[in-house]
């Protein structure tokens, strides 16, 4: 073998020694979960029937998904100005999550809005928060996961 062929071959031994270290260093941290595809339908009350506000997101985490808290707010009320944050995510309601691939869960959130719901809700723009915890207790908070509009 040359001397440039075996010097070629020692760069390319130590390049990929360097971007397998870092590769396993990447992977020994823990990976915050992710949304994806996330919607919110809003379905106002309609004579006797009730109406409904459904939200559904997929999300991945390494390991599986322990819990999504969803909460529904209005985007001209006061969270605007203080910003969610994850203590007051941990108290509101749950999703339920149905495993749907390698580490991603299909999440639904559904609450039933009566006539008395609709009429005391603020019309206009709202946004649907999601605080989603991965199995190894990382978190992902996304305050305006999806909108939509209350008429």
């Amino acid at each position: 073998m040359s001397r440039r062929i075996a010097l070629s071959v020692a760069a390319g031994v130590v390049a990929l020694g360097g971007a397998g270290a870092f590769a396993l260093a990447y992977a020994g941290e823990p990976q915050q979960p992710t949304l994806a595809h996330s919607t919110a339908r809003y379905v106002a009350p309609d004579g006797d029937r009730d109406g409904s506000l459904t939200f559904t997101t997929d999300v991945t985490a390494a390991g599986g998904v322990k819990r999504v808290n969803v909460l529904a707010w209005p985007a001209d009320s006061s969270l605007s100005d203080t910003h969610l944050t994850e203590k007051d995510m941990a108290s509101v309601e749950k999703a339920v999550c149905e495993p749907s691939g390698a580490d991603t869960a299909h999440c639904t959130y559904r609450v039933a809005f009566t006539r008395e719901d609709a009429d005391e809700a603020p019309r206009g723009l709202w946004h649907a928060a999601v605080l989603a915890t991965a199995a190894d207790g990382t978190t992902t908070l996304e305050t305006e996961a999806a909108d939509f509009t209350i008429g």
